[in-house]
Order: C-alpha cells, then sequence, then structure tokens
C-alpha cells in the first residue's frame, strides 16, 4: 500500500487507525542499530506464526551432516569469489550458445 495508489480519504483513514504513532517510530529509529537489529528480529519473529518443530530439527541435522563432512575432508570448498566467476563464467557460455 503506497501514498500514491490510495486516495485522500483513504490514505488519512489507514494512518487513522495505525496505533504506531510517528513519535514512536522516531523513537525506534533513534535507537542503536544494534537495538533497532533485535527489534527487527522481534518484529519478525512475531509475523511468523507457523513455527515448524520438525523443520528446526531437520535443519540441525543438515548443519551437523555438513560439519561432519567438512571436517572428514569429504565435501570441496572454494572461496565465494571463485565460486561467483565459476557460475558468471557459466551463465555468460550459456548465453552465447542460446
Amino acid at each position: 500500500m503506497t501514498k500514491h495508489s490510495l486516495s485522500i480519504r483513504q490514505y488519512a483513514r489507514y494512518y487513522l487507525r495505525m496505533s504506531v504513532t510517528a513519535e514512536k517510530v522516531a523513537e525506534v529509529l533513534a535507537l542503536p542499530i544494534q537495538d533497532r537489529a533485535y527489534l527487527a528480529r522481534q518484529l519478525i519473529a512475531s509475523l511468523d506464526d507457523t513455527v515448524d518443530a520438525d523443520a528446526e530439527i531437520q535443519w540441525q541435522e543438515v548443519i551437523e551432516r555438513r560439519s561432519r563432512e567438512l571436517a572428514e575432508g569429504r565435501v570441496d570448498t572454494r572461496p565465494e569469489e571463485e565460486v561467483i566467476q565459476h557460475i558468471r563464467a557459466k551463465l555468460h557460455a550459456h548465453r552465447q550458445t542460446s
């Protein structure tokens, strides 16, 4: 919902219904970056009411498996820059043949 897509009446009605005042927003924006980051994480988490405990367990299993693979030397790791360069080269070659 943008200011430009609303009529004056809709715009006023939208902002009159908001319980967060401009002063509160200004106060929060004046906080140190660490505090704002914490609040942002909390607000985002509060919007996600579908926490899947099974997914958390599965992610933990993936993390443990990947950590084991790294420790045992069973996976090949490369610097990020090298991977990105390789992907770009593949995309460039693909575009040349398309």
